[in-house]
């Protein structure tokens, strides 16, 4: 049997998740069904878009369903408040310096499935992410990127809670 691979998240993500699992389930399934019994009450079926979207959309929110329950099933929550500061690792923020644009940059470091770089959200998987875990503060990490060679200095590492 081939490993399964462990979701790795944040107590926030794990929450998140589970959440919109439960809006999921609860809520958009029944708002779903009353579309298809809404559209199947207009009669001929073969040509009524309101029904084929319906179902369309029931079917994406059960692939999204099963998506989750496989993440969930295979999490591994990290506990923040277990996290060793002394060095970097999942579930904590760092502050860096880059060289290159001359600024201090924040990272919080993920699993790749809570990862959004809009939210300066990185994964551990990321050429970035994964360069930084185990570094301390002080220390110089290059980091090979598509932009090319990066440069950072480990300013702060921060819990997060």
């Amino acid at each position: 049997m081939a490993d399964v691979k462990k979701n790795i998240l944040t107590y926030a993500g794990l929450k998140q998740l589970e959440d919109e699992l439960q809006d999921l389930k609860v809520n958009r399934r029944k708002e779903v069904a009353a579309k298809i019994k809404e559209a199947r009450e207009q009669g001929d079926l073969s040509e009524n878009a309101e029904y084929d979207a319906a179902k369309d959309e029931q079917r994406d929110i059960e692939a999204r369903i099963e998506e989750l329950e496989k993440i969930l099933k295979n999490a591994e929550v990290v506990v923040e408040d277990e996290i060793d500061l002394g060095k970097i690792n999942i579930g904590c923020k760092v502050k860096l310096y880059d060289k290159e644009f001359d600024e201090e940059i924040e990272f919080y470091l993920v699993g790749s499935t809570e990862a959004n770089s809009l939210q300066n959200k990185i994964s551990n998987e990321s050429p970035v992410g994964h360069a930084l875990i185990g570094h301390k503060v002080g220390d110089t990490v290059e980091v090979e990127t598509q932009a090319g060679m990066m440069e950072y200095n480990v300013l702060e590492i921060i819990r997060v809670s």
